[in-house]
This record gives C-alpha cells, structure tokens and sequence, in this order.
C-alpha cells in the first residue's frame, strides 16, 4: 500500500466515523425517550398496557433535542480545533518549544523533528512540550502535513535515548504522512457532542440541589420534580455516548498504530529504537498514562495508551504493548526493565549519550551532480521517507556553518536567510534588493543578509528549499506585523528583476502554503474533484511547463509531453500541449490550486505524469527536482529528497564525469 492508496483509506474511513456516529445518537435517542416515557407517559402506560408508552410526538421532539444538542456540541468542538494542531497541544498542557532553544533536551528532540522532516520532504512543524506529563508518550495533530504539530511529554524526552526518541518521533511522522490527523480531529469533535448529553445531566442532577429537592419529594402536593431524575438517567445515558465514543477510538486508531511502528522501524532503520521506548513504557510506574482532564478526547491520537488499562481491553484505543513490540522484536520475552522516573538534577539520557560516547554528525554522503530516477521512483518514495532518506538529510543538516543553523533557528535572522536565497547574482539588481532590504526593514537587516549571503550561496541549488523547510518554525513566530513586512519585503525581491523564476516560484509557494495558514487565517483543502477529466486542461498547463523546463529540444519536450499525457490513459492528439503564453508560472499556480481539491487517486495520477515529463531522459536535473518537490508540496504529497543536497565542487563533477 502506497502513500496514495493510505490516503484515501484514511479519507474514505470518515463512512465508518458516520456509522458509529449515528448508531451512538440512535442508541441514546432510545434510551432518553423510554426514560421519558416512563416519566411522562406513566398514568397511560398503568391504564393501557406497553402500547400506551409510543407517543410519536414525544418521540420527536426527544430525538431533534438530542441531534441538535449532539450536533452544537460537535460544531462547537471543531470550531475549538479549527487552529489545528496547536489548539489540541494547548488544550493538553502543551508549550511551544522556541526554535532557538538553548535547553539541551529541547535541542536535541528539535534536532530529531527536523531530521525527520528533511527526509520526509516536509516543512519542520512546531513542538510542543507537555511540562507536567511525566510517562512516555507523544502525539501528531492537525488538518495536513502544512499545519501539522508533534507534542511530546516530559518523560519522553527525558528517560528516552536519542535513538528511542528518534523512533517515537518516526512513528508520529508516519501519522503525518498517512492522513490520519484529518480523522483524529474529526473524531474528537464526534466524540464531544456525544458525550454533552452527560455534562447536561451532570448540571440537571446538581442545580436542584440548593432548593434542597430530592429524588420522590412532593411540591404542594401536585407531583414530584422530574429535574434531578432526568439529570441521573441523562448521565447514565450519557454512558452510552462514552462507551460509542471509546469504541470509535478504538476501531480508529488500533490497527493503525501497528502500521505506524512498522512505518518508523523502516523510515529509520532501527527497530530497536521504537522497541526500546514500548519496553520503557511497559517498565515505567506511570507508562503513558497522561494526567490532562482532556487526555480522553485525544487519547487516539496518543503514541501510547494515555488512559490506563481499560475493561478486558475492549475499548483500548491502543494494542497491547507486548503485541506491537512482538511486532517488531520477535524475540521479546515480556520482561519490561524497570525503568526510574523523572528525578530533579537527573541528566536525561539525551545529554548523556552525547557526553558519555563524543557522538559526532554522521559522515556526509558522497556527493554526486545529477541523479538517475524514473517516474515510479519518485511516486514510491513520496510520503514513504527511507532510512537513505533520513542519513543524508542528517547529514546535510549537521554540516551546515553554524553560523547559518543559528540564523535559521532565530526569528529575527530567519527573514534574512530567505531574502539571502533571493538576491540576484547580477550586481545592478542585487544592490536595488538590498536597498529595498533597507528602506522596508533596515539597515541592520540589509547588512544580516549581506553575511548570510556569503554562506547561502556555497550551497548546491537543491539545498535552498529545504533550508527554506528548516527555517518555516523560525518564521511562525514572527509577529503579525513582522510577518507582512518580510512577505512585502520578499516580494519586492521577488520582483526586483520584473520576472519570476522558478526557484522565486517555488519559495513563494511554499511560504504561502506553510505561512499564510497561521498568519491570514487557516484555508482548508476541501475536496471538489473526483474524477481527471474536468481538470485535464489543468494537467495539461503544469505538464506543458515541466516538459520545457527538463528539455531544451523542443521536440524532445514534445516527446516528454506525449509520454505523460500517455501515462494519464489520454490521447496526446486529443489533449495537444498548450502553448508558452498559455502554460506560464501564473496559469500553473492557478492549476495547482486546483489540483490540491481532489482525492487522493487523482493526485497519484497527475504526479505520476508529472514525474514523467520531467524524468523522461531518467535523470532529475536540480532545477528539475525543485520545481518537481513544489508542486508535489502544493498539492500535500511530500516529495523526499531524492538528489543530493552537498555543494558539488569542480574535483568532484570532473571525478563524475569520468
């Protein structure tokens, strides 16, 4: 099963959400109307019999009370997480981690993030610590992969190994990547208005009691107050919203948690990592159990089971811990270490392993120009990071000067990494960015991108958008106004030389689809196409683009273009290549934002054609690899990095070549 084909079984589980949903509703309408019935229809029932007990306008007016305080509840919950992935952090107890942390824990969970990012072909998302949690346990939230956030608990970063960590972090990225965030939150907002009908009778039960009334008691002698009755029964049939909710997580989040694990031995090649953090679990007093009053409602999303045991295992909404570490270590005996928890002064085993083995950035990766792919490499890596993935992209991180690291980890300098990548190599109009650098910021910051210009430009081209992707957490803390200024800033750069390239292209994209959500209020991919056929004329432009870009024959290109229509099952006289006016930047994005509205199958298609109006010849040229990574990020498929990402130096290409 492919990224594409995990997407849309996540897309299309929601059927299932709905079941559960309406057998929930359909259980608690029948269980508050017979307690109604026998409150209300009781004279009747002892007159006439069982028949007397069916009022249908009772029965309606029961259930559309019921729908409509499930469905407010509901709406009122998803308008609560309509921030994504932060408000659940928050909602948890969770603090952001500053992407210039000086802790050394922090550091190092951060530096783990962003490895996991770089290879996946993500954008770095935000962390969150949850402070006062001291088991094991972490989670991935959010709507899509541009506005997704890992939370971690305090036990996890401090009793786990770098490699442990670095498992659990992989298993949260495999979440990312197989759309299951989308259902997570849907679920809690499913699960919220179920449970209302509880927290009503909880306010029913209790509210009489300052008027001193009690269950039975008379009022004038004309009858007993029902209130505190219907409170009681409305919370014992809010149990039947609790035990439906808890079903729901479980038939949700079960089995994927096994597909996650297996995901994270293979994206870092190391079982014994993930093994290792289940084991500390099973060995550790509090495990993963979470102390939040909300834990319930994301206990789904949970990496471990943040609820405790629960009755026969029936609602656990995770595996049993020895099944999934069997999974991966078929050799496990049961036996859990027993694990110590958070002491005061206490070093974590993060800072340790560094002190205590001198551990060193792994060796770089040979460097080569260019790389061989075909088109269906590139679909089986997109959403589906390697272990090769993870080593390079780690590589290339810890081989960056330090003075660059610090700069794209710090919100005052991150602007000036980007503007660096946008000044232009001719003289006249690089000295007219810079002073526009200085006029809409300062001269302070004109001088910053002077320096880290002298660093930026020593990269290979395939290394500036996933600098771009490292420096995405940075950006997200500006302020609102520092936010406009360094978009207008950047587009003055932009537009300096009254044309925009690809790269230009390319980066603007990618700070609207990361940035923008947080800054100009959040724009959701709803999906509005379910078939190729009314946006062929859309492919078309996007292919017509690529195939000029990979070939400067024109009728290379042409050959390209056919071969990619071909892989769409069209006919290439049917679906001719517009023409240059017809298929620029400007009428490509337009499609694109097309294209990021369909199903997943669809996208699957177009990037499959994609990838072959670019590799055609089989190899990716580095211009080619970054427009080919953009567009598949407008379109949430997130591309790995699939050339290398090192400066190539004369010695070498000259060793290449040869």
């Amino acid at each position: 099963m492919d990224f594409f084909e995990r997407q849309d079984r996540a897309r299309r589980s929601t059927k299932w959400l709905v079941l559960y949903f309406v057998a929930a509703v359909v259980c608690i309408i029948a269980g508050i109307y017979l307690v109604f019935a026998g409150i209300f229809l009781r004279d009747q029932f002892q007159r006439n019999g069982p028949a007397a007990l069916w009022n249908l306008q009772m029965f309606l007016g029961v259930a559309g009370g019921t729908c409509l305080i499930v469905l407010f509840g509901s709406l009122f919950k998803m308008a609560e997480l309509r921030r994504g992935g932060a408000a659940v952090a928050e909602m948890l107890g969770g603090t952001k981690i500053s992407p210039n942390t000086d802790d050394a824990d922090e550091r190092r969970l951060l530096n783990v993030v962003e490895e996991m990012a770089l290879a996946s072909g993500t954008a770095v998302p935000p962390v969150y610590l949850l402070p006062d949690e001291g088991g094991i346990n972490a989670f991935a939230a959010g709507f899509a992969p541009n506005d997704a956030v890992i939370g971690v608990t305090r036990g996890c970063v401090k009793i786990l190994s770098r490699d442990e960590l670095q498992g659990v972090i992989a298993h949260e990225f495999s979440h990312i990547l197989n759309g299951d965030m989308r259902m997570n939150l849907r679920l809690m907002g499913v699960i919220f208005g179920i449970l209302c009908l509880a927290v009503i009778g909880r306010v029913l039960l209790y509210s009489t009691s300052r008027r001193a009334y009690y269950l039975g008691a008379r009022n004038d002698n004309r009858g007993g107050n029902p209130l505190p009755f219907i409170g009681l029964a409305l919370i014992v049939i809010g149990s039947i919203g609790v035990f439906f909710g808890r079903l729901i997580q479980a038939a949700v989040s079960r089995q994927r948690e096994f597909l996650a694990d297996a995901s994270a031995v293979q994206f870092t090649r190391n079982p014994d990592g993930i093994a290792g953090a289940l084991k500390k679990i099973g060995g550790l007093r509090e495990g993963s159990r979470l102390h939040s009053p909300h834990a319930s409602e994301a206990s789904h999303m949970f990496f471990g089971n943040g609820l405790g045991s629960s009755f026969l295992g029936l609602m656990a909404t995770h595996p049993p811990l020895i099944d999934r570490i069997k999974a991966i270590d078929p050799n496990f005996d049961g036996e859990f270490p027993q694990i110590a928890g958070i002491t005061s002064g206490t070093a974590s085993p993060l800072v340790s392993q560094m002190v205590d083995t001198g551990a060193m950035p792994p060796p770089m990766p040979r460097r080569v120009s260019r790389a061989s792919v075909s088109a269906r490499e590139v679909l089986h890596t997109t959403g589906v990071p390697k272990a090769t993935h993870l080593e390079a992209s780690t590589a290339w991180r810890d081989s960056l000067p330090d003075e660059l690291l610090s700069a794209i980890r710090d919100p005052a300098r991150a602007p000036m990494v980007i503007f660096g990548l946008l000044l232009d190599n001719d003289e006249t109009i690089r000295e007219k960015q810079l002073s526009a650098i200085a006029s809409g910021l300062s001269a302070d910051a004109r001088a910053t991108t002077e320096n880290l210009r002298a660093v930026t430009s020593d990269l290979a081209p395939t290394a500036r958008l996933p600098l771009l992707e490292l420096t995405i957490p940075a950006l997200r803390e500006l302020s609102p106004e520092d936010y406009r200024q360094f978009r207008a800033v950047a587009r003055q750069l932009i537009e300096a030389d009254r044309q925009v390239d690809l790269f230009e292209y390319a980066l603007e994209k990618c700070l609207d689809r990361h940035l923008a959500p947080a800054f100009e209020g959040r724009r959701r991919d709803v999906i509005q196409y379910y078939s190729m056929a009314p946006l062929m004329e859309d492919v078309a432009r996007v292919l017509a683009l690529l195939t000029r870009l990979g070939h400067k024959d024109p009728e290379a290109a042409g050959r390209a273009y056919a071969e990619a229509i071909v892989s769409l099952g069209a006919n290439p006289a049917n679906c001719p290549a517009p023409p240059e006016r017809e298929s620029g930047l400007r009428q490509v994005d337009e499609a694109l934002n097309k294209l990021a509205h369909t199903v997943p199958i669809i996208k699957k298609r177009f990037l499959q054609a994609a990838a072959h109006a670019v590799a055609s010849d089989g190899e990716l040229a580095p211009r080619e690899a970054e427009m080919l990574r953009a567009i598949a990020d407008a379109v949430d498929c997130p591309i790995p990095p699939f050339i290398d990402l090192h400066r190539v130096t004369d010695e070498e290409q000259t060793e290449d070549q040869s």
